[in-house]
């Protein structure tokens, strides 16, 4: 009908005239019409839906997406930590730091020697973050723990086989500039996004002291154990290993006062 016709709501429902066959359209031929070019607009607003979505989001400015994370990183002979959106280089290591580290890696490798578990080097990545919603996700972090556990089959995040997705035993060797975030940000990281994690484990190198939490039968997380003397051991019990904290500080030298301290016989004053 033209859209400036004065036909009144009666006369337009009456037969109609197709004016191109010269055809009588009944009400319902015209009903039926109307309802084929509904369902055709509908049609086309589903088509373009996904490019109006996509439209609508954009990269986070000055930030890079995880795609883009990976990309560089595994062009790069460096590590770089990825958290939220920023990418962050890693510090060279100190000695005590490397030396503690390897101390863990030979204790719960040589533990694990026919067990389903195995151990992982601080050179294996691990992503605990939400799922992305868009090719622009930006939330997540991205993270080299000193060693990782891993029982059963290890699980990627995709076909490169360089992230793992489900470790069982978290422990990191605090250094002074990451000893903040290591307790606060990423250990909250990793208990809240990783389902399979049933352990953390936090290590000092300037003193003797292992902290382990781990999650209840409840799913709640709990300090199951904190030893400060080298004579202490810590008990993992999900995996079934022991760290002795004389072995975990093996070749390590303390400070005068606190190796005076860690020879005072116990109960002395």
């Amino acid at each position: 009908m033209d859209r400036n016709s004065s036909a009144t709501p009666e006369n337009y429902f009456d037969d109609k005239e197709d004016a191109s066959s010269g055809e009588t359209l009944s009400m319902s031929s015209l009903a039926d019409r109307h309802r084929r070019s509904i369902i055709g607009a509908i049609n086309v607003l589903r088509n373009l839906r996904p490019r109006l979505e996509m439209a609508s989001v954009r990269k986070p400015e000055g930030l890079y997406t995880e795609d883009e994370y990976l990309a560089l990183e595994r062009a790069s002979q460096e590590r770089r930590e990825y958290l939220d959106g920023q990418i962050y280089l890693m510090a060279g290591e100190s000695e005590a730091h490397g030396t503690i580290c390897t101390n863990l890696t030979i204790e719960i490798g040589s533990q694990l020697k026919g067990t389903p578990c195995r151990a992982f080097s601080k050179d294996t990545k691990v992503r605990s973050g939400p799922v992305p919603k868009t090719r622009y996700s930006a939330q997540g972090l991205y993270s080299f723990p000193d060693l990782v556990v891993v029982c059963g089959e290890a699980q990627y995040l995709d076909e490169h086989r360089d992230v793992l997705i489900n470790p069982k035993v978290i422990i990191e060797v605090l250094s002074p500039s990451t000893e903040v975030f290591d307790r606060t940000e990423k250990s909250a990281r990793y208990r809240m996004h990783l389902d399979s994690l049933t352990d953390y484990v936090v290590v000092a190198q300037s003193t003797p002291l292992v902290e382990h939490f781990a999650r209840d039968e409840n799913g709640q997380w709990v300090i199951a154990a904190t030893a400060t003397d080298l004579s202490q051991s810590v008990v993992l019990s999900s995996i079934g290993c022991t760290l002795k904290l004389s072995d975990v500080y093996d070749r390590i030298v303390f400070p005068d006062h606190i190796a005076d301290v860690q020879r005072e016989p116990a109960g002395a004053e």
